[in-house]
């Protein structure tokens, strides 16, 4: 049974150690024989110098054989190491034959410790890199999402990881943040792909923008809706160090490729405050905020009529980023509420 071919072929293909595939199909081939022979002591090795596997048996040297299965006169032992003698064991081939069920079962038990062993490679090849931004082509468009292409090894990015609006084009380049590197496939994705989450956008603002990569600009902390809008706050830990300025750049031109990767997603990049009530400021732009007061986790907000549709936003997006953004419940207090608590004032003044 000529095996170099076959790990040559495996090896190449998919990286795969030859000593260990070597290995890999003597146990299925060994797991085979012991099935037809489950009382013999049988052995499987691979020869490198013949090239081939050989199936041995254990047999005792006895001076008499009463049980051909299992031992060997001490006359024939001889011509396998002139040493033995009764009483001693020794190593010969195996001439029993297994049929076409056995050898099913040896396809299917190399298949499956192949499968785990390009896991195992998969997995130490790709751990140190979860939690990164990684570059691939895409390769297929299946229903649940897209298979990406990473040199030799296949990804997967779910739809519902996926930003609405992203299309699906073989041969088209992507990038994504390497969610999960799992040590056994899951319905055959090893390596998950994500490009809608808050850390695949920060990831993006350390690519494009040297001072966060850095770290003297820190981005704090994001709220998104991937498509539509996402908030960004940041803060500097240089004095020097204008951190919206710096993500933005001049004319936008830091922003723009993180937007063009996110398909035209809004950003809006503000400024961190560790004051609950000028950080709902800042988040609640474009609208221009007259007061806040933070009561436990709500933040009432006093603005003019004409900036209430900006704070809240088309579908109500831009209000719910800002509350996500703040972990407050924000509330809109009405013009006139305002006016009530003023007149209210006067009066408790007045009866003071």
């Amino acid at each position: 049974m000529k095996l170099s071919n076959v790990i040559a072929e495996l090896t190449e293909e998919r990286g795969l150690d030859k000593s260990s595939l070597a290995g890999i199909i003597a146990e299925g081939i060994l797991a085979a024989y012991q099935k037809k022979y489950p009382d013999l002591n049988l052995n499987v090795v691979y020869n490198e110098a013949s090239d081939e596997l050989q199936v041995k048996i254990l047999k005792d040297v006895v001076s008499s054989v009463d049980d051909d299965d299992r031992q060997v006169s001490q006359r024939k032992a001889r011509f396998v190491d002139s040493k033995l003698k009764a009483g001693d064991t020794v190593w010969l081939p195996f001439e029993g034959a297994i049929g076409r069920i056995e050898i099913l079962r040896a396809r299917q038990i190399i298949a499956s410790k192949i499968r785990s062993m390009e896991a195992e490679a998969i997995y130490r090849e790709f751990k140190d890199k979860e939690g990164t931004i990684i570059y691939g082509v895409i390769h297929k468009c299946e229903r649940g999402g897209v298979v990406v292409k990473l040199r030799d090894n296949l990804a997967f990015l779910p739809r519902s990881l996926s930003i609405p609006g992203d299309k699906c084009v073989v041969g088209f380049s992507v990038r994504a943040l390497l969610k999960d590197v799992l040590l056994e496939p899951r319905n055959e994705n090893q390596l998950i792909l994500d490009r809608a989450s808050d850390v695949f956008l920060a990831k993006l603002f350390e690519l494009e923008i040297p001072e966060v990569f850095e770290r003297l600009v820190e981005v704090k902390k994001i709220a998104r809706i991937p498509g539509y809008k996402s908030k960004v706050a940041v803060i500097s830990h240089d004095k020097n160090i204008d951190p919206v300025g710096t993500c933005v750049g001049v004319g936008g031109v830091r922003i723009k490729p993180i937007l063009k990767e996110l398909g035209g997603e809004k950003i809006d990049v503000l400024l961190w405050s560790e004051s609950p009530e000028d950080l709902v400021i800042n988040a609640l732009k474009p609208a221009r905020i007259n007061r806040v007061e933070v009561e436990g986790r709500v933040a009432h907000v006093w603005l003019d009529e004409d900036q209430r549709s900006l704070a809240i936003g088309k579908m109500g997006q831009n209000i719910a980023l800002a509350s996500r953004l703040a972990n407050l419940d924000i509330k809109l207090v009405q013009p006139e509420s305002r006016e009530n608590e003023l007149i209210a004032d006067r009066k408790s003044d007045t009866e003071e």
